[in-house]
């Protein structure tokens, strides 16, 4: 997110993306963490094609949905419509989002912050939570613990990470490969998409990675206070095992 760099069209074209992301394991995690009351007002950021929103909004819940991509929120809203849901998307930088409404629960989920590549980037999102965020609302973030082994590993070769058929009839294989740089903690990702059967393009999506004790320091430096750390979605303690780092914050 920023003037010289542009993720790929096909990175971000909905039905691909869709196609890619059927994983829903996140999403019975973020509904034990929903508040009791239905009355109360959720925020999801970086919502994408609302494989979250929906299900949330479909237990009744008010929740809003931001994003910075069209594309993704056109697919969004043409799936709340189908489904009779009422829910307000919101075309919108995270890192600048101004409303006059106030949330009790926030969050930032499916790794969305590793597309934040400088430290001003991710404090203008933290103030942004703070300023919509009620007095005794929740923040949760989830992102990758960085496995250096797997980056080491993905410099070494080109590994196929996707292979399906979209909805709209598209047969695609995504094959990977990574750098590492250590100077901006960026991993520099390069998928290379072929389409029915022939070599398409090569798309960018970069990462940046942010280390455990450093994440834990800039959530406290941005005044949230670290009310529980999880490494998984079944709520193991984090520890050095971990895949994944999830906060839940106040």
């Amino acid at each position: 997110m920023n003037s010289n760099y542009k993720v790929g069209d096909l990175v971000y074209d909905a039905d691909i993306y869709d196609g890619m992301n059927t994983n829903m394991n996140d999403l019975q995690f973020y509904k034990r963490w929903l508040p009791k009351n239905k009355d109360s007002h959720i925020l999801e950021l970086c919502c994408g094609t609302g494989r979250l929103t929906l299900p949330i909004a479909k237990d009744g819940y008010n929740i809003t949905g931001v994003d910075y991509t069209s594309s993704m929120l056109n697919q969004a809203k043409t799936r709340a419509s189908e489904e009779g849901l009422d829910i307000e998307f919101i075309e919108a930088d995270m890192r600048t989002l101004d409303v006059s409404e106030k949330f009790d629960l926030i969050f930032i989920p499916f790794n969305s912050i590793h597309h934040l590549y400088k430290n001003e980037d991710l404090f203008s999102t933290f103030n942004v939570v703070k300023n919509h965020l009620k007095k005794e609302g929740i923040f949760i973030l989830d992102c990758f613990n960085p496995n250096m082994q797997f980056i080491v590993k993905g410099e070494k070769e080109q590994k196929e990470i996707a292979n399906y058929t979209t909805n709209d009839g598209r047969h695609i294989l995504i094959k990977e490969i990574m750098r590492y740089e250590a100077k901006t903690q960026i991993n520099r990702v390069e998928w290379h998409y072929y389409i029915n059967g022939k070599f398409n393009s090569i798309q960018n999506l970069d990462m940046r990675l942010f280390f455990p004790q450093e994440l834990d320091s800039y959530l406290k430096w941005n005044g949230f206070k670290i009310i529980h750390k999880f490494g998984n979605f079944e709520e193991d303690a984090f520890d050095n095992q971990s895949d994944k780092q999830i906060f839940i914050c106040q």
